[in-house]
Parts: structure tokens; sequence; C-alpha cells
């Protein structure tokens, strides 16, 4: 029994020794020139879903829930949106060349056609990320007009 309650208070402690190990924040106040909202004028039912279900991963500034202060959450949080980033990041937007913009466009269409963006993780939460049939239908066939102007 002495060993369990050791066992219980070195993970008590390590667990509290870790909400003192920061994380970096995903945050800014400013909307580039270079966004992908500014950059293709879109509509505002489609710009308001894409803000809802990409940006907190795919853009550089994420609105936090409470629950991302509390480690080990703020580290899987950060991993997803360093990942996303790395992937596609829509205030960097104006900056891809055309050929890259068409791939990033194809691969955005396939995910949502897919159900494979948003992550299942992150719609459990944020329950309104969800595609709906019609959204989904009006996100890709917009994006697939876009696609098709930079040919």
């Amino acid at each position: 029994m002495k060993i369990l309650k050791k066992i219980a208070l070195v993970l008590l402690i390590v667990l509290v020794g870790i909400q003192f190990v920061p994380t970096m924040r995903n945050q800014s106040d400013t909307i580039p020139e270079s966004d992908f909202m500014t950059v293709n004028n879109v509509p505002k039912t489609i710009n308001n879903k894409l803000q809802v279900s990409c940006y907190n991963c795919h853009s550089n500034n994420t609105a936090y829930p409470w629950y991302n202060k509390v480690q080990p959450v703020a580290w899987f949080l950060e991993s997803h949106v360093v990942e996303g980033k790395s992937q596609l990041n829509f205030n960097e937007w104006g900056t891809y060349s055309n050929r890259k913009k068409n791939s990033k466009l194809k691969s955005i269409i396939s995910e949502i056609e897919s159900d494979g963006m948003p992550l299942f993780s992150y719609t459990l939460i944020h329950r309104d990320a969800s595609f709906s049939k019609t959204e989904k239908k009006v996100v890709i066939n917009w994006m697939s007009k876009l696609k098709d102007s930079l040919k």
C-alpha cells in the first residue's frame, strides 16, 4: 500500500510540475494582405465556415479554449497547430505560387470530401466545425471554381 501512495505522490508532483512548462502561442492581431479571405474575396458564408472549421490550426491566429492552459493538453494542441500550419497557412496564401495554390485547393477539397478535415478530435469539442452535407457541397464547389480559375 505504501508503494501505491509513493507512486501517486510522484505522479501528482509531476502533473503539477509540468503545468509550469510554457507552450508557444499562435496568436496575432493582424490579418495580412496575403490572407486567403482577402486575396480571394471569399463569400461571407464560406468565410465564416472556414474561420470556424479551419483557421484555428491553419492560420497565425488560434482562438484558444480555456483548457489550453492545462498540460499535457496544451502540448497536444500546440503540436496540432504547428502541424496544421506546416501543411497549409491561410494567412500566407497570397505568397504561394499558382501551382502551390492549385495543389493546396486540391488537397482542401479532398480532405473535406473524405471527412479528413477538420480532425475528428477537433469536432468532438467544436461541433460547429463539422461540415453538413450542404456546407460541404457549397465549399467544395466554390473551391473547385477557384482552383479552375488558377489554371
